[in-house]
């Protein structure tokens, strides 16, 4: 007996139709004696037939397979799904042919802290059987299941909050994620300690997460918070290649009105390298001897990441002095994992030289402004120089005007199609005191 393929659109907004070669008569019942599954490789057979909410054994009809069919498709696990059945005196055998949905994202659990992350497994695992790997469909029942799941986890905890979910996206972008957190209580973050950093670098970690203390605690955030403020206590020292796992939080206090969390943030900071050499390639504006004073690294000591970047940047600038504002550098480090060093290869992609294009003064009276423009000798045309700006309100803006009473900004805007660059220069008065 057999089903084509049915697409998913038909199992969830139409009937389920199934012509059966010599089927036995509606509604006629029969033991189930076994249930297979073909085509999808991301459940296992025991996932399937507890999602499909049928057990092996119990007395069914035609009827309860298309409504367990039903069950898996409104899911939205399965791209297709199509049944077939078998029976004798024994009973019928069922067997579902599935297609994996391709359209799975990550879910984020950001703040139940009353569960560790093998409590929230293992309810799902019972709950919500197809929540594997951490993914869950864009589209059908399965994201809400697992919010009921956590309500329920909530409920028994007796926990006054509710257990939401929204579909996080970059801006104008396609949906990255499934974010789960709980709304009522007030998290707040008691203490953050780094589970196997090395003792030496705790006093700069704990100094960078003074900030944390009697903030609302959020998973996502405490995780950008460890790659933006504790990451560069490692990269200064030379552990290149330190990593940190997901915070966990533990309630330590608990009121009507709060709920305080020690979080601890793992470390992994692997081993300290020291700085070896730098070489530098696909430089012909500036010769290697002009470059290599910018770096700070000095041979023998640990390989400071932060200073090396800001070494970088300081050669990116010097190039666009010279007109090249698309000039990129990228130091690739080569470890020895013998020695414990590291040597960098600073490949630099000059590429086009930049004209100055228009200029633009605002914020001041045309009198002033005249004089301003009158003042900027870089003239449309000429090679931009990316360092004049700077120059030109320390020295001819400050004669013309009083700085000390105005706030300035500088803006420029690149056209990489006309290799041109505007500026706009922006005078706002300060208050009065």
């Amino acid at each position: 007996m057999g089903l084509p393929k049915i697409p998913l659109a038909v199992l969830l907004w139409g009937s389920l139709l199934c012509p059966c070669i010599a089927a036995p008569q509606a509604r006629q019942t029969f033991k189930l004696a076994a249930i297979n599954e073909t085509g999808s490789k991301r459940y296992t057979p025991d996932q399937i037939i507890a999602a499909s909410g049928l057990q092996i054994g119990q007395t069914v009809s035609e009827d309860d397979f298309k409504q367990a069919v039903e069950r898996l498709g409104e899911t939205g696990a399965f791209g297709d799904i199509a049944y077939r059945y078998k029976y004798s005196d024994e009973g019928a055998t069922l067997e579902f042919d599935l297609t994996d949905s391709q359209h799975l994202v990550p879910a984020r659990f950001e703040n139940f802290v009353w569960f560790s992350d093998q409590q929230l497994a293992s309810r799902f695992h019972t709950r919500v059987p197809l929540f594997v790997d951490n993914e869950l469909p864009l589209s059908g029942s399965l994201p809400d299941l697992v919010s009921d799941t956590l309500q329920a986890m909530l409920i028994e905890h007796h926990v006054e909050g509710r257990a939401d979910y929204l579909r996080a996206a970059d801006l104008d972008g396609p949906v990255t994620a499934i974010v789960y957190s709980v709304t009522g209580p007030h998290i707040l973050v008691r203490n953050v300690e780094f589970a196997g950093a090395v003792p030496d670098e705790l006093p700069a970690l704990q100094e960078a997460a003074n900030k944390l203390q009697g903030v609302e605690y959020n998973r996502s955030a405490a995780r950008l918070d460890a790659e933006k403020d504790f990451l560069p206590v490692f990269l200064r020292r030379g552990y290149l290649k330190a990593a940190f796992s997901g915070p966990q939080a533990k309630v330590v206090e608990e009121t009507p009105d709060q709920t305080m969390v020690d979080v601890t943030i793992p470390v992994v900071p692997g081993h300290q390298y020291n700085f070896a050499s730098a070489n530098w390639s696909g430089n012909t504006v500036f010769p290697a001897e002009k470059l290599q004073p910018l770096l700070r690294l000095q041979p023998g000591k640990p390989a400071n990441a932060i200073e090396l970047a800001a070494d970088v940047k300081a050669a990116q600038d010097l190039y666009g002095t010279r007109g090249y504002m698309a000039a990129t550098i990228k130091p690739i480090p080569k470890f020895d994992e013998e020695h414990l060093t590291v040597a960098y290869q600073i490949q630099v992609t000059e590429g086009d030289v930049y004209k100055m294009g228009e200029l633009e003064i605002r914020g001041v009276d045309k009198r002033a402004s005249d004089r301003l423009d009158l003042a900027w000798k870089m003239r449309e045309g000429d090679v931009y120089d990316s360092s004049y700006c700077k120059r030109f309100l320390d020295e001819s803006a400050r004669s013309i005007l009083n700085l000390d009473q105005w706030n300035t900004t500088v803006h420029e805007t690149v056209d990489d199609k006309g290799k041109t660059v505007d500026v706009t220069l922006h005078f706002d008065p300060r208050p009065l005191k």
